[in-house]
């Protein structure tokens, strides 16, 4: 079984990466896990969708390899990150021109989301991509999302404090997560 991680923010050591990296460690050796690199993809522009440049090629096909796609995502004012947006924008475009099926490598994919944020533990980036999801006929995981509202201190020292009760969450998510892939 092959896990996609997409971190929608291109920073480093963001606390979603750091999310997604605990989340590898969790699933172990379960699935072959990666982090998506789409940190060279252009704007999504129309004058440049057929043929794809080759940056796209290459997480159109990171993606259709992948048995699941599990998002981590902050949320910047509100929404989904711009990163991200502009990598969904590009995988929600048909691979083939002139496809009637309209067929994209997100077609059918399993897919969970985790969110790091504020207070709201990014939950308007979740709803959001939720309804992004929607309409890119994903299949979006139901239940309880891992989301994590960060504390000052957390902000201050750049580190996620992984509390037991977070590492359950994780856990969680991950064993729901690798069920629906199976199914």
């Amino acid at each position: 079984m092959r896990i996609l991680m997409i971190i929608g923010s291109l920073r480093t050591g963001s606390f979603n990466r750091q999310i997604a990296e605990r989340a590898m460690e969790i699933i172990g050796n379960r699935a072959d896990v990666s982090i998506l690199d789409y940190h060279d993809i252009p704007f999504m522009n129309q004058d440049i969708e057929y043929p794809a440049p080759d940056s796209i090629q290459h997480v159109r096909k990171d993606v259709l390899d992948a048995d699941g796609i599990w998002i981590f995502s902050p949320e910047y004012n509100y929404s989904i990150p711009g990163v991200l947006k502009n990598l969904l924008d590009w995988l929600s475009r048909p691979l083939v021109k002139g496809d009637p099926e309209r067929r994209t490598a997100m077609t059918g994919k399993a897919v969970t989301l985790s969110g790091a944020g504020g207070r709201s533990g990014a939950s308007n980036a979740r709803k959001r991509l939720s309804e992004l999801l929607l309409f890119m006929k994903a299949r979006q995981m139901e239940g309880e999302e891992t989301s994590v509202a960060l504390t000052p201190e957390e902000f201050s020292s750049d580190t996620v404090a992984f509390s037991d009760e977070l590492l359950a969450k994780l856990g969680d998510q991950a064993e729901r997560f690798l069920k629906f892939i199976a199914e």
